[in-house]
């Protein structure tokens, strides 16, 4: 499934991969301008659902690079920044949850792909649940990577949600730094300021508003309701060293998903950026996998 370039689009310029370029361009979706990414499926990848990777809160699509980077080189990939957050326009009003789903699912018409497969780190792991179960049609599969059921789960302690609830570590390194071993955990306790580096050397945060808004997206929303209704082939992934999400949470999420399977990494919040090199192939490899070999849990 090849995607031709939309009408109305204008390109913005190429963000350097290993091995091939992925065209970032402006694109306006129901009157809202965002900036998307979008890599082309190549070879046999051609014919496969391109996979949409769905961000975490406050950063722009470059903060997925060391992920893409070892995804392998001819898969399609979409990355776009949230409304509000990177390149993308600010959207006229807040927006639930249910809303933006409803826009990525025709900002990937406008781009020519009837079905994809869905990856969401964080904040971006909701978007993917909604999706899932907002549009079983279009979602073919699924991967959540440190991610939670929303507003009823496993909390993190309140003072990692206190640091979570604004945007100062997106736009101040030396604090960035500072809470990077805290709320991140993993390989963030010994080098911290490489959180700092994912979160400034190459991203754009966007308008402070921007942020609030997607806190906002997720009010009073869970996906506990309605997990058992999921029926794509799904990898929850988790770090064991992951304050922001406590690893019990995609223990519960693999365990409601009829046909999930559950594979917790030694690392913390953003080990598949840190770890990328060893956690693309297992992504790769659940996406390759033959339908057929699939069956329910």
């Amino acid at each position: 499934m090849t995607a031709e370039p939309p009408r109305g689009s204008s390109d913005e310029g190429d963000v350097m991969t290993p091995r091939r370029r992925d065209v970032v361009r402006q694109l306006t979706v129901r009157g809202i301008t965002a900036r998307v990414s979008v890599r082309p499926g190549v070879g046999s990848y051609a014919a496969k659902p391109p996979l949409l990777l769905c961000n975490g809160i406050g950063v722009s699509l470059e903060a997925l690079q060391p992920l893409v980077d070892q995804l392998h080189p001819d898969r399609g990939l979409v990355r776009f920044d949230v409304p509000g957050i990177g390149g993308s326009a600010l959207p006229p009003t807040p927006y639930p949850i249910a809303a933006l789903s409803s826009w990525v699912t025709a900002l990937m018409a406008r781009l020519g792909h009837r079905r994809f497969d869905v990856f969401g780190l964080s904040w971006g792991g909701g978007l993917a649940q909604q999706l899932a179960v907002q549009s079983p049609r279009k979602v073919h599969r699924v991967v959540l990577v440190a991610t939670g059921t929303g507003c009823l789960m496993v909390p993190a302690s309140p003072r990692v949600l206190g640091i979570m609830s604004t945007p100062r570590r997106h736009r101040d390194p030396e604090y960035a730094a500072r809470v990077a071993p805290e709320i991140y955990g993993g390989s963030m306790r010994t080098d911290p300021e490489r959180g700092a580096a994912l979160l400034h050397a190459a991203t754009r945060s966007g308008p402070k508003r921007g942020y609030y808004y997607q806190l906002a997206a997720m009010a009073g929303w869970t996906s506990l309701p309605f997990l058992g209704l999921l029926r794509q082939p799904t990898l929850v992934m988790g770090g064991d060293d992951d304050p922001i999400i406590p690893a019990v949470n995609p223990r519960m999420q693999a365990a409601m998903i009829p046909r999930a399977r559950l594979h917790l990494y030694h690392g913390g919040h953003l080990g598949i950026l840190t770890e990328a090199d060893e956690l693309a192939p297992v992504i790769d490899a659940f996406l390759d996998e033959p339908d057929t070999l699939r069956r329910p849990a």
